[in-house]
């Protein structure tokens, strides 16, 4: 017998041999239904593996947010699709067909892209497929076996990657039915575990991410246990797609691209400008009262600078190519950090001085792939809310504190509640990622880790995330379609200090390092745009809104008063159009409601006769008739801001 131990801490005893699946009907024939794979010592293994020695086991299900459970039933259903393909198109070649954050998608090589109607084929044949209920059995092969096994099969892509693989190393395939494919898994049982599925998109992709490779043709589906999670599905989709901050950028004149300027390069138009105009100068105030020194720093620098702070090994990639000029070598910053290592060095300090905090809306650059820039989410050149603190060791947890603090308060200010806090750690194993020095890593990831728990901060872990000099803690936020997004990131750096040796004189008269605390409260403003247009649908709070009222005269009887109106709110300081067209007054208040203006100040003769105005609100409609002293009385008692 052997010892099982279960997630929720009790054990059980089964005969050496069983199966992760056993154990899930052990425990309930629920469970055993719903199963997907098992997580055995933390490794992840088919619900078929055999337990042969006591273990820990998770048994993963589809249910709720199990990040392996949907793995294994999206990888299932890739398998799927991709024999759906090979019956349909005997000549094609499979590549890789991973599972993802929210479905799976599958690479082929064909002659031509899918079209709609291949489309709608492929999803047929996969319901059949799911409807025969093939078994899905695993087997292993000798790395040599292997490669004959895909080269019989004519699927060089297939035998390209088990090339890759190590001599010694375990190579298995999943069959099903007609269908062989290499795989590690782990896989459901047959075919018919599938309930659900739907075709999503396809799209061109190059063979490993590289434009040297293939265009290969790239189908994306999701699959789901019940109908009616598809159907929920589909609708989010739906909602995510009337969400999506291109759409509405463009539809609000937000912002815009050209491929005369480039992929990546957005251009912000007077809307979009003016808000992240607010944006910029709400932060700032917010440092500035907290003795925040902001500076101006170029945005380019030679390439010395970078090899000194350490980017240049750890960061080059991300980073445009070198420009050379005369006898220097200049490259477009990636980020500003050593910019401000070198103001901090630009004078002696004192342990008194401690902490400075130097602040920098700052610009930067990403040497990004033309297939990852996505609207302002994800940008070549980019303004970050950027800044490092400069502390002794004896500091750091109060600093830390204080940002913190900071963090919590802007998002309050924008209505944020759904947020986490994730400690972001080296991955140990990774000697090219992460700057070579364990003892620094062991000194900052614990203190860090201290100072968490001291200051009653809710964490988790994730190895792997850390910046190439220090840990940090990343906030990580939901968007209003469910997406898992860091905004605001802290930063703790033993290792810059040392490279571009700092110091400060301290009460014994001595030289000591500094620590350096790097920080990004709204992270890049152009990411963090993208996110308030989703998050808010365009439908921004008043204080954010680039148009904060709209006057509508019925008649040009009305321009007259409409002008001093207007002239009074700008006065105010309030954001505010005239549009005094000769239009139909409904189709000038539809017009501003499509546009998701907070308020329309309505005037027909009416309102001029009593020297009034009639306002319409956003989300309620009508709000009745009122002098504009008690409109604005209003405003200001709802705490707008108006610059």
């Amino acid at each position: 017998m052997i010892k099982i131990s279960l997630k929720d801490g009790s054990t059980l005893e089964l005969q050496e041999g069983s199966s992760v699946l056993d154990v899930a009907k052990k425990i309930s024939e629920g469970l055993a239904r719903n199963a997907t794979c098992g997580e055995v010592n933390g490794e992840i293994k088919d619900l078929r593996y055999e337990l042969q020695q006591d273990c820990n086991l998770v048994i993963h299900t589809f249910q709720n947010d199990d990040v392996e459970g949907k793995k294994a039933y999206w990888h299932t259903t890739s398998h799927i699709m991709a024999q759906a393909v090979k019956r349909l198109f005997p000549d094609a070649k499979v590549a890789i067909g991973p599972a993802i954050e929210e479905g799976f998608y599958y690479d082929f090589d064909v002659e031509k892209p899918f079209t709609d109607e291949d489309k709608v084929k492929i999803e047929e044949e996969m319901k059949k497929i799911i409807k025969e209920d093939l078994p899905i059995e695993r087997f292993v092969l000798p790395r040599n076996e292997a490669i004959e096994f895909m080269k019989k099969k004519d699927e060089p892509y297939k035998v390209e990657l088990i090339e890759e693989l190590p001599e010694g190393e375990e190579i298995s395939f999943y069959q099903q039915g007609d269908f062989t494919d290499l795989c590690a898994g782990p896989h459901l049982e047959s075919t018919g575990k599938v309930k659900s599925v739907k075709i999503l998109s396809s799209s061109g992709a190059y063979w490993r991410g590289s434009e040297k490779n293939k265009m290969l043709q790239r189908i994306y589906a999701i699959s789901f246990p019940k109908a009616s999670m598809l159907q929920e599905h589909l609708a989010w989709l739906e909602e995510a797609k009337q969400r999506d901050h291109r759409k509405i950028g463009k539809e609000q004149e937000l912002f815009m691209t050209h491929e005369l300027v480039g992929s990546g390069l957005p251009m912000y138009l007077p809307n979009g400008a003016t808000i992240r105009r607010i944006l910029e100068r709400y932060i700032a105030d917010k440092e500035v009262a907290l003795d925040y020194k902001h500076v101006y720093t170029p945005s380019l620098a030679n390439v010395e600078l970078y090899k000194t702070s350490g980017h240049w090994d750890h960061y080059k990639d991300d980073m445009f190519p070198v420009m050379k000029m005369e006898n220097e070598e200049i490259v477009l910053r990636p980020m500003n950090c050593p910019h401000h290592m070198l103001i901090y060095k630009n004078k002696l300090h004192s342990y008194r001085d401690l902490p400075i905090r130097i602040g920098e809306l700052a610009h930067d650059f990403r040497y990004e792939s033309s297939g990852s820039v996505c609207g302002l989410e994800r940008v070549r050149e980019m303004c970050q809310n950027d800044a490092h603190i400069f502390v002794t060791p004896k500091q750091i947890k109060e600093v830390f504190g204080e940002v913190v603090r900071l963090i919590l308060s802007v998002y309050e200010d924008f209505g944020f509640n759904d947020y986490t806090f994730r400690l972001s750690l080296r991955d140990k194993n990774n000697k090219e990622k992460y700057f070579d020095d364990d003892k620094m890593w062991e000194t900052a990831e614990s203190q860090l880790r201290e100072i968490l728990t001291e200051l009653g901060i809710d964490f988790y872990e994730a190895e792997g995330e850390a910046a190439f000099y220090g840990p940090k803690l990343d906030v990580q936020i939901k968007t209003a379609i469910g997406h898992d997004i860091t905004i605001s990131t802290c930063q703790l750096d033993f290792l810059l200090p040392q490279r571009f040796e700092l110091e400060y004189i301290g009460e014994d008269g001595q030289a000591h390092r500094p620590v350096v605390i790097h920080r990004a409260i709204l992270g890049t403003f152009d990411r963090f745009l993208s996110f308030l247009i989703e998050e808010y649908k365009g439908a921004f709070p008043v204080w954010l809104a680039p148009t904060q009222v709209k006057i509508l005269p019925i008649t040009d009887n009305q321009h007259e008063y409409a002008k001093e109106i207007k002239a009074q709110f700008v006065a105010k300081g309030y954001r505010v159009i005239l549009d005094d067209r000769n239009e139909k007054i409904g189709y000038k208040i539809r017009e501003a409601q499509l546009e998701k203006v907070p308020y329309m100040v309505v005037i027909g003769e009416k309102e001029v006769q009593s020297n009034n105005i009639a306002v319409r609100a956003r989300e309620e409609g009508d709000i009745g008739t009122m002098t504009l002293e008690e409109f604005i009385q209003k405003l200001e008692e709802n705490q707008i801001q108006k610059n």
